[in-house]
């Protein structure tokens, strides 16, 4: 007698490539839901249906959205990772897959998410990455950005930075930790928080950048956190630098995904300690 059994993924993808994570009913757009749900389900030899920690928007990343699935065919994990990478499309693929408990749930045992922002502060902008980075021309202060964040931090009403379509139910979340650090013409915000809005990271980057140009003052953050009025913000930046990097788990579900790269900025995070896990904050 066949035994379903859960499973669960570590999954890579260039947003680039999609639009967006949701599957679209209505529409023949590729997004990163559908691509894995083909690709798994030509494995399992069956209809498979995924879950995933956190949707992201078109033209966002993602180095370890977390996934999971259940089947009852008899694979060993190298031959999940391996088949279901060869059916996949270019920008997206499977890093990791092992079984794990019934109880878990890509989603709703997630205790927090993280996710980093990367702008490429520059005269110029990049050919070769211009699709992987935010290029933003003018001068920013990196330091007045990190002051600026930290009025986030806490449990607060996100609505200020939540998009007009968005779905979630409150807009009270908690923002565990939050940064800004420079690295020569590359800024990275680094968030963590148990859960984001839609568009919230990018809609706080269009609050950072006035402040980072010194158009605006620090204390603008606060302001505009405590207007609860999306119409006093910045712009959403866009979504090309956003980048959805980790997800806390209960540490019995043994998922490997502590905050990760990308690849073009993991020699620096090594070398700052950015790399060492999150503390859990319950």
């Amino acid at each position: 007698m066949k035994v379903t059994r859960r499973f669960a993924a570590v999954v890579e993808y260039n947003g680039t490539y999609f639009h967006g994570w949701q599957k679209q009913l209505h529409h023949n757009n590729p997004t990163v839901q559908a691509a894995l749900e083909a690709a798994i389900s030509k494995v399992a030899n069956h209809k498979v249906d995924i879950f995933c920690a956190g949707r992201t928007d078109t033209g966002v990343h993602a180095t370890r959205q977390v996934i999971h699935f259940d089947s009852d065919a008899a694979r060993s994990n190298y031959s999940w990772l391996m088949g279901v990478n060869t059916n996949l499309p270019d920008g997206v693929a499977l890093q990791w897959v092992d079984e794990v408990s019934p109880e878990f749930h890509a989603r709703y045992k997630a205790r927090a998410r993280r996710y980093r922002y990367l702008i490429n502060n520059s005269p110029a902008k990049s050919a070769l990455q211009h699709d992987q980075l935010t290029w933003w021309r003018y001068p920013l202060d990196a330091e007045k950005m990190h002051q600026a964040a930290q009025y986030l931090l806490g449990e607060h009403d996100f609505s200020a930075f939540r998009a007009k379509d968005c779905q979630a139910k409150s807009p009270v979340k908690t923002m565990h930790r939050i940064a800004v650090q420079r690295w020569g013409e590359l800024i990275m915000l680094e968030l963590e928080a148990s859960a984001f809005l839609y568009h919230m990271v990018r809609n706080i980057v269009g609050v950072l950048l006035p402040i980072g140009e010194g158009h605006q003052p620090v204390e603008w953050m606060q302001q505009v956190l405590s207007s609860q009025d999306r119409n006093q913000a910045g712009v959403t930046a866009p979504g090309q630098g956003l980048y959805f990097v980790g997800v806390d788990y209960p540490p019995q579900f043994e998922v490997p995904c502590d905050p990760y790269g990308p690849l073009l900025l993991q020699p620096l995070l090594e070398v700052s300690g950015f790399q060492r896990p999150f503390v859990n904050q319950q």
